[in-house]
């Protein structure tokens, strides 16, 4: 790093993928409402190599309610089924010959608070990830200063650090909003 400018573009570019990390770790975190990210850890065994499920079949949602995939190739009808099954997704996949259809049952209040549990123990998870880009930023901004940046120039950039930061945690805690809103709509 020659510049705190590009110590901050770095910062950016981490906290940026920090964020979308976070994001897709919510759209994970089944809120009620069918998702084709529900079912993004399903590996099925294809040809002897297990695959992701998405690359093997279409995830479709014809309704709030309901996943359809249809597979590709339609051989893998049992297997894609036996993979959800095994996934302890606690889904109950049926096939008509052509497609799989999941009903997502509906969410007990109970199981609302555990969702919302898990979404702020991954938005503390990102928090964690934040604060620790935080610190690795200033400590290359205070490498610099010993190699000639001046006192004043390292507190002005350990200071725009911090603003950087403080957007990222303010982004972070919005997606926690939105995720508790959607969880808890019935």
């Amino acid at each position: 790093m020659n510049t705190v400018s590009e110590i901050i573009e770095n910062l950016k570019d981490l906290l940026e993928k920090n964020l979308t990390h976070t994001s897709n770790e919510f759209g994970r975190i089944r809120a009620g409402k069918a998702n084709p990210a529900m079912l993004e850890a399903v590996m099925v065994e294809y040809y002897g190599s297990m695959t992701p499920l998405n690359q093997v079949a279409n995830i479709n949602t014809p309704d709030s309610r309901t996943l359809a995939i249809q597979p590709f190739d339609k051989s893998l009808i049992r297997p894609i089924e036996t993979a959800i099954i095994n996934s302890n997704l606690g889904f109950a996949p049926s096939n008509d010959g052509d497609v799989i259809r999941i009903s997502i049952p509906p969410v007990t209040e109970d199981r609302r608070k555990d969702l919302v549990k898990m979404a702020k123990n991954e938005s503390e998870n990102s928090k964690i990830g934040i604060r620790n880009l935080r610190k690795e930023a200033n400590e290359n901004i205070k490498k610099l200063q010993k190699d000639g940046l001046s006192e004043d120039d390292a507190k002005i950039g350990e200071d725009r650090v911090q603003k950087v930061i403080d957007d990222y945690i303010k982004k972070t805690e919005d997606l926690l909003t939105h995720k508790e809103k959607e969880i808890m709509t019935v």
